[in-house]
């Protein structure tokens, strides 16, 4: 297969790419490669788009959507030549998929707005995967999902069951719960104790309609903040911060916590 270098390019010319790298003429890493061995690889292109999106920053979310892209293609030609599926077979089924969801524009389906669009949504996807009960809808979200995001979407799925507090009181109440009971579990409990106080408090971020995932994150990006202003005043003081006590580093994260209030 020849490839021919270029100033432009387009999507067939990645097609092309690929296969060529993928071939005896190609490269050895390429050749090497299975769906299992770069699963992890689709999952860390998909989040550095996400955080090109949290940037805002046009040019980078254009580089990091052709590396999803790049993981998109790859995965067809790993499938294509074994026989199972190529490029054209994705692009086939997304395409009927995404006619088959929204009757209200190729059915002349009626529709009230937004709300009844994602009604339909669901029922149709319920439908065409055979889902007949909300046990199933529970089991039909991925496990791969970070764990916050899939508690979430099984906790809306049991609300649809009518399986859920009528407020977040007893969301809350269910928070507390959980907690005392992790501060009295033993070793040989601790970790499903752990689960069930993160499954709670999840619950009470949708109640409050907050994202549990985007929560998290900020709450990791905050600690590295702060810790940071911690490192730094700690280095103003000729101290080491693993030289330092508990208590004297407490100090500091206080100060940083009003510093960065002050600074807001």
């Amino acid at each position: 297969m020849e490839f021919s270098l270029k100033s432009s390019y387009e999507f067939d010319d990645l097609v092309a790419l690929v296969a060529l790298l993928r071939s005896e003429n190609g490269c050895p890493w390429d050749r090497e490669q299975t769906h299992d061995s770069v699963r992890m690889n689709f999952l860390e292109e998909a989040y550095e788009a996400v955080e090109a999106i949290d940037l805002k920053d046009d040019r980078l979310l254009c580089e990091e959507l052709g590396d999803v892209m790049l993981q998109v293609v790859f995965h067809a030609q790993i499938a294509e030549e074994r026989g199972a599926f190529d490029v054209s077979g994705i692009s086939d089924m997304v395409c009927k998929k995404l006619v088959e969801r929204h009757p209200h524009v190729f059915a002349g389906r009626e529709v009230s707005g937004t709300g009844e669009v994602l009604v339909n949504w669901d029922e149709i996807k319920r439908r065409t995967k055979d889902i007949t009960s909300h046990t199933g809808a529970m089991r039909a979200v991925a496990s791969s999902l970070p764990a916050l995001m899939r508690a979430e979407k099984i906790q809306k799925k049991a609300a649809k069951a009518g399986f859920d507090w009528p407020d977040v009181s007893g969301a809350l109440d269910k928070l507390r719960e959980e907690t005392a009971e992790l501060a009295q579990a033993d070793d040989d409990h601790a970790l499903e104790e752990m689960g069930d106080l993160l499954f709670a408090a999840v619950n009470v971020a949708r109640f409050r309609k907050l994202d549990p995932e985007l929560a998290l994150i900020r709450a990791n990006e905050k600690f590295i903040r702060r810790f940071e202003m911690v490192e730094r005043a700690a280095s103003r003081l000729g101290k080491p911060i693993d030289s330092m006590t508990l208590s004297e580093m407490d100090e500091l994260w206080a100060q940083a916590k009003v510093t960065e209030k002050h600074e807001k």
